[in-house]
């Protein structure tokens, strides 16, 4: 989707439950410098999870190029730190303290051999301190921030988090106590890469979408659950939720939004035929087609049919019915992992026995 300055529509009323409000009117903020996008969140927790009071998205494409030369560019690095200093000074305006800001960098960094060089230059002219998490730990955290659009109905559900230089996947079953995560893995396929890796022919644009998918189902085989998760989606009895801008905006394309609008997008269910059809609306329009339009823009024009390629693998290879829409992911699982650590903090220091 489009960039988005201020605190988006729509969040209060779905946003993810902390179990109960904690006293005081405490500010947290959670940061997600991606490959393609740099985040920031700033919110207030309640009682049914928290209030958005300002929010932040840039994209920066800090990951051009790394697949090529295993190294952040020049230009990539001050993209993303002139975006990373417009956060900073949006957490001091709000006297955000460092133990309550959550600050994470993913794939780009993770795969640059320059990435740690980056942080520190990040740390020294900004103040703020990114911490580079591991695949699993993104994967993780992703699962979190969208639990609450897990159908309670569905016995198993592959949440999809399509990132720009790579894509997580988590197997989740209902147990007793709620889904649990069963299997997860990190494929190296995110919308910048394979973007980069196939860039768009116009002279048969039918076979380029579809070496896309090639790919994203190549790097998607050895998936590490069983047969026993397989047969659930086989039959009917799991679902998807996706998360990334490429997908929000096949759901924006999907209702024909005059601009997106994400408390229409948030939680929305699409069949497997609405994703279908809404990515072949986009490869008929074409790149200039896809950069006038409200819900893509000319950010996204190239990177958008990326997205819809890796749904589709996915969706090839991990069949069903329907797919959850989330405007939601990395920062708000962030977001809750604090909050929580905060409330437990608390709790440990009323126990505490006075002197």
């Amino acid at each position: 989707m489009p960039e988005i300055d201020g605190a988006p529509a729509g969040r209060d009323a779905r946003s993810p439950s902390l179990g109960e409000a904690p006293s005081g009117s405490l500010l947290y903020g959670a940061l997600d410098l991606g490959t393609n996008n740099c985040r920031l969140l700033i919110a207030r927790p309640a009682r049914d999870g928290f209030r958005v009071v300002d929010s932040f998205s840039r994209i920066v494409r800090l990951g051009e190029g790394v697949s090529r030369t295993g190294r952040l560019t020049d230009d990539a690095m001050d993209r993303a730190y002139d975006a990373l200093a417009i956060c900073a000074e949006r957490v001091a305006k709000k006297n955000l303290p460092s133990e309550r800001i959550a600050a994470v960098a993913t794939q780009a960094c993770r795969a640059a051999e320059n990435g740690e060089e980056f942080i520190e230059r990040v740390r020294r002219g900004t103040g703020l301190k990114l911490r580079i998490i591991t695949p699993d730990e993104e994967a993780r955290l992703s699962v979190e921030g969208c639990r609450n659009l897990l159908d309670q109905r569905a016995r198993a559900v592959l949440v999809v988090d399509v990132g720009g230089g790579s894509t997580e996947l988590s197997w989740l079953v209902r147990k007793d106590r709620g889904f649990e995560t069963v299997g997860w893995m990190s494929a190296p396929v995110g919308v910048v890469t394979l973007a980069e890796g196939h860039p768009e022919s116009l002279d048969d644009p039918a076979s380029w979408y579809e070496a896309m998918i090639g790919a994203m189902a190549t790097a998607i085989q050895s998936a590490p659950v069983n047969g026993e998760v397989k047969a659930l989606f086989d039959e009917g009895h799991a679902h998807l939720v996706g998360t990334s801008g490429a997908i929000t905006s096949l759901a924006g394309i999907h209702l024909k939004l005059p601009r997106y609008q994400r408390d229409r997008v948030d939680g929305l269910w699409m069949s497997r035929t609405d994703c279908e059809d809404a990515a072949r609306l986009l490869l008929d329009l074409g790149p200039d087609g896809r950069a006038k339009n409200a819900c893509i823009g000319p950010d996204r024009a190239d990177l958008v049919m990326a997205g819809a390629a890796i749904l589709e693998a996915v969706q090839r290879s991990w069949p069903c019915a329907r797919v959850r829409v989330a405007d939601r992911g990395l920062r708000e699982g962030l977001l809750l992992e604090r909050m929580r650590s905060s409330r437990r903090r608390r709790r440990r220091g009323r126990r505490r026995p006075r002197d």
